[in-house]
């Protein structure tokens, strides 16, 4: 046995260790990297991060590259279980740790966090995202013209407020938006940039989206867990009793899906139209294009013992005249909504999806958001 081969039987036991069988950053299974200078175990992904900090991690593939005993000891003496306990000490609950699912910049910003800034490494410490209020600039899509444009936005958790100003010294903002209301996903592909940041919030009981970027990551995760602050600053004060476990899933959310389908009317006789379908819990909202600012519509997903049901297919003697042949029913208790997919692989995730959605219990704010749709439509 070579002494490569010998180095990577060592690296892989090492590698059972509980812990280190995840990457350290992101959590994705079975890292194929070190950080020979940090003793954890990382994924290809995270790996390429840490290479853009070279004077604080240094790393090396488990199976490719050449490692020297004293790496081999010292991944065995640390791991991702201690190195943890050390980098990621003080992490505030509201901060968003990324997974492997979640884009570049969540993640390149979490590892310079931890271990290049050392913002977790010591209890007690100030976080910027803590200061209670936020002012700065992002560059924002116009709602009519489509141009990312430079405006100022304000973060206040004293007003519970995020407001945004077309010029910098304007008096009066354009909009202001309640954080109770608010949520934030990165959407780098959909806004075409890799800094990319929706934001939706709720305006007369309908969804409005915002979109943003700022050229630094760091700015612009900086905006968004400031955000989760505030939230769960106000989360605290309306539920006094609740436990920060159940407190901060009610946080900025990432939608459950989107994709285009094409639907047709209420009447079904109508052409089917294609749009850009948004998930967000129970709300599956319509665009003509991802980045419009307000759905075309919206259809809420009640509880199955309430008249909600999903279906593959469309119902009998139904006139389909688009491109696409995979179709889904959702029944309402006041009507049916036909799509169709264009492969089955979508129309089957979307199905699953509504299926999971329906058998879920409501919670009261469900009830009113659904009584509160019934009223409107």
């Amino acid at each position: 046995m070579s002494a490569n081969e010998r180095a990577t039987r060592a690296l892989r036991e090492i590698q059972q260790i509980p812990g280190n069988d995840a990457c350290a950053d992101c959590g994705a299974p079975d890292p194929g990297w070190g950080s020979c200078s940090l003793g954890v175990f990382i994924c290809l992904a995270c790996s390429g991060i840490h290479r853009n900090i070279p004077d604080i991690s240094k790393v090396k593939s488990l199976s490719l590259s050449r490692w020297e005993d004293h790496e081999m000891q010292f991944m065995a003496e640390n791991g991702n279980e201690l190195m943890k306990s050390k980098y990621e000490a003080a992490v505030p609950v509201y901060y968003y740790k990324p997974t492997h699912k979640d884009c570049q910049v969540l993640r390149e910003q979490w590892i310079r966090a931890k271990y290049e800034r050392k913002e977790f490494s010591e209890p007690g410490k100030n976080f910027t995202y803590e200061e209670g209020t936020r002012d700065g600039v992002l560059m924002k899509r116009g709602r009519d013209n489509g141009q990312f444009l430079s405006r100022r936005f304000v973060l206040s958790e004293r007003e519970g407020t995020l407001k945004y100003f077309t010029k910098y010294d304007a008096k009066e903002p354009k909009a202001v938006i309640k954080v109770d209301t608010i949520n934030a996903t990165f959407q780098p592909e959909k806004i075409g940039n890799p800094n990319g940041l929706q934001i939706t919030y709720l305006k007369d009981y309908s969804t409005r989206n915002v979109f943003i970027y700022h050229e630094n990551g760091k700015e612009v995760v900086d905006w968004f867990n400031s955000i989760r602050a505030v939230q769960l600053h106000y989360l605290k004060v309306a539920f006094p009793g609740a436990t920060d476990a159940e407190l901060v899933p009610k946080l900025t959310r990432n939608f459950l899906k989107e994709g285009y389908m094409e639907k047709t009317g209420p009447r079904q006789t109508e052409g089917f139209k294609k749009r850009w379908f948004t998930l967000d819990q129970r709300r599956l909202m319509y665009f003509k294009d991802p980045l419009d600012a307000f759905a075309k519509g919206e259809v809420f997903l009640g509880n199955r013992d309430h008249g909600y049901n999903v279906f593959l297919g469309l119902p009998a003697g139904t006139h389909c005249n688009g491109a696409w042949q995979h179709g889904i029913t959702i029944e309402t208790p006041e009507r049916l909504f036909l799509f169709t997919c264009e492969m089955e692989s979508d129309q089957q995730d979307w199905v699953k999806h509504f299926s999971d959605i329906m058998s879920a219990p409501m919670s009261p704010q469900e009830y009113t958001m659904e009584a509160m749709f019934k009223h409107r439509h």
